[in-house]
C-alpha cells in the first residue's frame, strides 16, 4: 500500500483582482480552492497516474473537511487525524502585475496527535511506500523526521522524504528510499557558494548516497534534474515553457518519478516522464493533467551525469 502524510495541510484560495487598494472593499474577479500540502500534492497525482493510495496526518475544523472531502471525491483513500482548531487557510491575491501571498500558522498540534500518527507508521508494512513531504505545524519539533526514518526502516517501509529541514541529514542513517532536495536545500546543507553550480551540487547529491540515502532526485527548476543512486547518475534538461505557478511543481517531479517507477519504469523513463510532469504544473495555475506530457518530454535530453550525453 502507499500513504502520504501531510503534516501541516492548507486549502489555497487563489484571488484575482483588477486592482487591489487599502481600506475599501476589493472584489475579486476571480477565484479557486485548492487542498494543499506537498504530500497530498503527491496524492492526487499518484491517483491521475492511475495508482491508489492513502493520505494522512492532521486536519482540523470545516477546513479540514474540505480537504478530506475533496481527496475523497478524487478516490483517494483518508486517515488524518482529527485535531482541535482549524487547518489553515493560505491566500494568494493577483491583481495586475503584483501577487501578494499570505500564509497562515496553522493549528497546534498535540503530542497525544504525534503518537497517533507515529503508531500509524508502525502500522505500515514491509514493502509499503510512505511519502513525508512538507512543512510542520507549530508543536512538533523537526525530530519527528528521524523518528519517522527509524520506525521506517525497522519495518521495511520505503520512505520518501521531501523537507527542506537539514534534519534531513540525520535521517539518512535509517536509509531512506528516495529524498528530493532542490538546488537551493542542498546548497544550504552543505554551505555551497552557489547553488547553480553544476559540480558543487553533483558532489553534494553524491553525499547525500554516501550518508545512507538510496536515491536522490534533485530538482533544480529551469535548469533540469539529476537522479542518482548507488549505481547511476543521469541528468536531464528543463522543457521550455511559460512559467505561472512552480509552487506544486516538485511535488508534481517527486509524484510522477516515483509513481512510473511503481508502474515498472526505467529510472530513465521515469525520470524524463517526471521532468515534463513537473514542468507541466509549472506552466498552468493547478496540477497537470498530464495531457502535454509527451509533448514536453520531446524537449527533455537525458545525460549521465551533467554534459555527457546518453541515448535511453
Amino acid at each position: 500500500m502507499i500513504y502520504t502524510c501531510t503534516m501541516n495541510p492548507a486549502i489555497d484560495l487563489f484571488s484575482e483582482f483588477a486592482s487591489f487598494d487599502p481600506f475599501v472593499v476589493n472584489r475579486s474577479i476571480f477565484e479557486e480552492y485548492q487542498p494543499n500540502g506537498k504530500a497530498i500534492n503527491i496524492s492526487f497525482m499518484l491517483k491521475k497516474l492511475g495508482i491508489s493510495n492513502m493520505a494522512t496526518g492532521f486536519l482540523g475544523g470545516f477546513t479540514g473537511d474540505f480537504i478530506e472531502n475533496e481527496l475523497e471525491a478524487a478516490g483517494i483513500e483518508t486517515a488524518f487525524i482529527k485535531v482541535d482548531g482549524i487547518t489553515r487557510i493560505n491566500t494568494f491575491i493577483r491583481a495586475d502585475s503584483l501577487e501578494y501571498k499570505a500564509v497562515n500558522r496553522g493549528p497546534v498540534i498535540s503530542q497525544q496527535a504525534q503518537e497517533l500518527l507515529l503508531g500509524q507508521v508502525r502500522d505500515l508494512k514491509n514493502g509499503d511506500w510512505l511519502f513525508v513531504s512538507g512543512s510542520l505545524p507549530r508543536g512538533i519539533d523537526d525530530q519527528i523526521h528521524i523518528e519517522i526514518a527509524k520506525i521506517a526502516h525497522q519495518q521495511g517501509v520505503k520512505l520518501v522524504l521531501d523537507i527542506s529541514s537539514p534534519v534531513l541529514l540525520d535521517c539518512l542513517a535509517y536509509e531512506p528510499y528516495l529524498i528530493k532536495p532542490n538546488d537551493e536545500e542542498i546548497a544550504n546543507w552543505f554551505h555551497l557558494s552557489d547553488h547553480t553550480d553544476q559540480s558543487e551540487l553533483q558532489t553534494a547529491a553524491e553525499q547525500l548516497l554516501e550518508r545512507g540515502a538510496q536515491r536522490v532526485l534533485l530538482s533544480c527548476g529551469s535548469r533540469g534534474a539529476l537522479y542518482c543512486d548507488r549505481k547511476q547518475e543521469l541528468a536531464v534538461n528543463a522543457p521550455s515553457g511559460k512559467i505561472v505557478n512552480t509552487a506544486c511543481a516538485g511535488d508534481t517531479m517527486l509524484a510522477a518519478f516515483a509513481g512510473r517507477l511503481m508502474l515498472g519504469d526505467s529510472e530513465e523513463e521515469a525520470l524524463i516522464f517526471a521532468t515534463a510532469a513537473g514542468s507541466s504544473t509549472a506552466f498552468t495555475s493547478g496540477l497537470s493533467d498530464l495531457s502535454d506530457i509527451p509533448g514536453l518530454a520531446g524537449q527533455i535530453q537525458l545525460t549521465r551525469k551533467w554534459g555527457v550525453k546518453h541515448d535511453v
